[in-house]
């Protein structure tokens, strides 16, 4: 694995977007979210092995890993987001992790919770479904569970979610190759999803629909006009701000930028 001095000075490192999510010599991009202690960096090394990078995010002192797997014949580029219990409020972690996903658009989001503590998990999974569609919930640490006596129904969770549910445990290696093949088939548009968004009354639902198509003429190509809506109709300050700034509109348009997430010149694996 590359040392941080050497990384922070790789073509990987000085070709990142601000969000950190530039493509490599990869095919896709993923990126992990989840709370702390939910096994997310065992996930990420299982997968990754040694193809990994470490460095911190463009601009920020919030470290960042990324790295690199196959599957299928195609290549993956992966990336850690920082553990985060929520999406709506300015600290570094939480603005990394919700722009990475809303802006870097990502082909598959994988949110990692833990089997032992699920519902207090569901928040977060909740708040990304509400930006992105192509997700991925992977309940790790079943084997913890099960010391436990506790019972995970992935189906009737994936169910209710409405998106794809892996049970798996990194330290065994257990549903891993499940993991991968449901990520797989999210990229290749092989799974239809339908996330749950947390239902609001009709008067906010007709709020959020006059706003989208003035946001929408606000921020041309931005990628997720209704989330910046509820954002704004939910006091979000942060948000507020960076639309009146030109903010939301400068992020939108680097992330439009020719390869910003096409782009196939940079290797995820670490230089030799």
């Amino acid at each position: 694995m590359a040392d941080r001095t050497r990384c922070s000075t790789c073509p990987a490192s000085a070709g990142l977007a601000r969000m950190g999510l530039d493509v490599g010599k990869a095919d896709y991009i993923i990126v992990l979210a989840g709370n702390p202690n939910t096994g997310k960096s065992s996930v990420f090394n299982a997968l990754t092995g040694l193809r990994q990078h470490t460095g911190n995010w463009p601009g920020k002192t919030v470290s960042r890993a990324e790295g690199g797997y196959s599957f299928a014949g195609k290549r993956y580029k992966l990336v850690d987001l920082p553990g985060t219990y929520s999406l709506l409020s300015a600290a570094q972690d939480e603005e990394i992790a919700r722009d990475s996903i809303l802006f870097g658009q990502p082909d598959c989001t994988v949110v990692i919770t833990d089997a032992t503590c699920l519902e207090r998990n569901l928040n977060l999974v909740l708040q990304v479904l509400e930006i992105s569609d192509r997700v991925v919930v992977c309940v790790n640490l079943i084997d913890e569970a099960r010391r436990k006596g506790l019972r995970v129904d992935t189906d009737i969770l994936a169910a209710d979610l409405g998106v794809p549910v892996v049970a798996t445990s990194a330290r065994t290696g257990e549903g891993l190759p499940l993991l991968l093949e449901t990520i797989d088939r999210i990229v290749q548009g092989e799974v239809r999803t339908s996330p749950h968004h947390v239902m609001r009354d009709g008067a906010f639902q007709r709020a959020v629909s006059e706003l989208v198509p003035l946001i929408e003429q606000a921020v041309p190509g931005l990628p997720n006009a209704r989330w910046v809506a509820v954002r704004l109709l939910d006091g979000d300050h942060h948000v507020q701000q960076a639309l009146l700034s030109g903010e939301l509109a400068d992020i939108a348009a680097r992330q439009a930028e020719p390869g910003r997430h096409t782009s196939l010149t940079i290797s995820a694996e670490p230089s030799q």
